[in-house]
């Protein structure tokens, strides 16, 4: 991980344009080839970013001060040094990954007991199915014999989507598994996350708790 916090302006080139003029901001360079540029007012969210496969050049001569980052589609985040603050790398090693807790644990493994759940035909590959950037929750096939991949949260936000398009960035490249789909499943999906996840082409599940456990639940329903 490499952390550099500078004085700089970003021009983003793509399916759009984008500018942020000069201020200072966090330039993180993560070992996966992602950079991400991020202020002191937006939590974790950056400002502007360009995710994995892509390449940072650093410019010199002429170009001194000047990073270029382009992906695969051809896209660039140009990032303009005027001034660096500060510049470290840190080796973080292998994440053992987030530990869920007790209920979304659960859920977990009563869906794939219970996979026919999101349809029928549905047949389990494997849980904890492993990534190099994190286990992805459930990896299953549907009746069609597509993959799936399915992120579980109690609460289903906006972070879980983007943990998701992340997971579904790295399958996609393995032709044994691609193409890759994705459903976000939740007790709640707030409807931001819900928006994100239908721009993005993911299906959204809500999960009944009781009734994968087999407890009937006397509450009348709306569907």
């Amino acid at each position: 991980m490499r952390l550099v916090i500078a004085r700089c302006s970003v021009d983003y080139a793509g399916r759009l344009t984008a500018h942020l003029p000069s201020a200072p901001r966090l330039i993180l360079v993560k070992a996966d080839g992602s950079v991400s540029i991020h202020a002191d007012d937006r939590a974790y969210k950056p400002l502007n970013w360009m995710s994995p496969p892509c390449t940072l050049k650093e410019g010199s001569g002429d170009d001194d001060g000047v990073w270029t980052v382009i992906n695969k589609a051809g896209e660039k985040l140009i990032i303009t040094m005027e001034e660096i603050l500060h510049d470290s790398s840190h080796e973080l090693g292998v994440d053992p990954g987030l530990i869920k807790d007790g209920v979304e644990a659960h859920l977990q493994e009563l869906l794939a007991d219970r996979i026919d759940t999101l349809g029928e035909g549905y047949t389990l590959i494997r849980r904890e199915y492993m990534t190099a950037i994190g286990p992805v929750d459930i990896l299953c096939r549907d009746a069609e014999g597509q993959t799936v991949a399915i992120e579980i949260k109690r609460r289903g936000e906006i972070d879980g989507v983007e943990q998701l398009t992340r997971y579904l960035e790295l399958l996609n490249r393995d032709p044994h598994l691609a193409p890759v789909r994705g459903i976000f499943a939740a007790q709640e999906i707030k409807p931001q996350a819900r928006v994100l996840a239908t721009d993005r082409g993911i299906g959204c599940t809500v999960l009944d708790y009781n009734a994968l456990r087999g407890i009937e639940d006397d509450k009348l329903r709306l569907f």
